[in-house]
């Protein structure tokens, strides 16, 4: 089966145009100010309607406020949300909308997380330490991956020179790049895209 790629933390219409030309299936929108890579609504929305049809738009949240994500999902419609904090399964599955769990791999217990959301779309597997925010570049033992009942995003420290070696060991439904193709938070490289894009596809041959 195809491995789908989703590029995280977009917050240029440009970088979201390039990454549809390549043909990447989903982009992450970050909703937590916490982060460096926020985008608020009026910017969403910018790039959503830059978007074609077929390109899934994620909007991804840590323990934000209940209102904050209605408000999200109401004005930009996402295609899927993303939880990295310490969401409760009956949180994140309040918003008429599907959802991902994020699993800390780096010490987290990435059985009990599924177990406690089983409603959940996917789970994401990420580099991080239980309560650090996602997108730094970390990554950990693949070898480590669990076996899930649902489908299984890669994500973590991936980059052009690693992605298909992980992908070889994991086998997972997609994978999921940020600071892996950026030139700084936010802010995509080109170049780098293409190279991520490049690398999977020679890993799906």
């Amino acid at each position: 089966m195809s491995v789908r790629i989703k590029f995280c933390g977009i917050t240029r219409i440009d970088d979201a145009r390039a990454a549809v030309e390549l043909g990447v299936d989903a982009l992450g929108f970050v909703f937590t100010r916490r982060s460096r890579r926020f985008v608020d609504i009026a910017q969403a929305l910018a790039l959503r309607e830059a978007l074609p049809p077929f390109t899934s738009v994620v909007a991804l949240f840590m323990d934000d406020e209940p209102a904050w994500i209605e408000q999200v999902v109401a004005r930009v419609q996402p295609d899927l949300l993303q939880f990295h904090g310490g969401e409760s399964a009956q949180l994140a599955g309040s918003f008429a909308r599907p959802y991902l769990k994020a699993i800390a791999m780096r010490g987290g217990d990435a059985q009990a997380v599924a177990s406690a959301h089983a409603g959940a779309a996917g789970f994401l597997l990420d580099g991080h330490a239980p309560g650090d925010a996602g997108g730094s570049g970390q990554s950990f033992d693949w070898a480590r991956a669990p076996r899930l009942a649902r489908p299984v995003i890669l994500a973590g420290g991936l980059d052009a020179g690693n992605v298909a070696q992980a992908i070889a060991v994991v086998r997972p439904y997609a994978v999921d790049v940020s600071s892996g193709i950026e030139t700084s938070p936010g802010i995509k490289d080109a170049a780098e895209m293409r190279a991520f894009v490049e690398a999977v596809r020679a890993a799906r041959a």
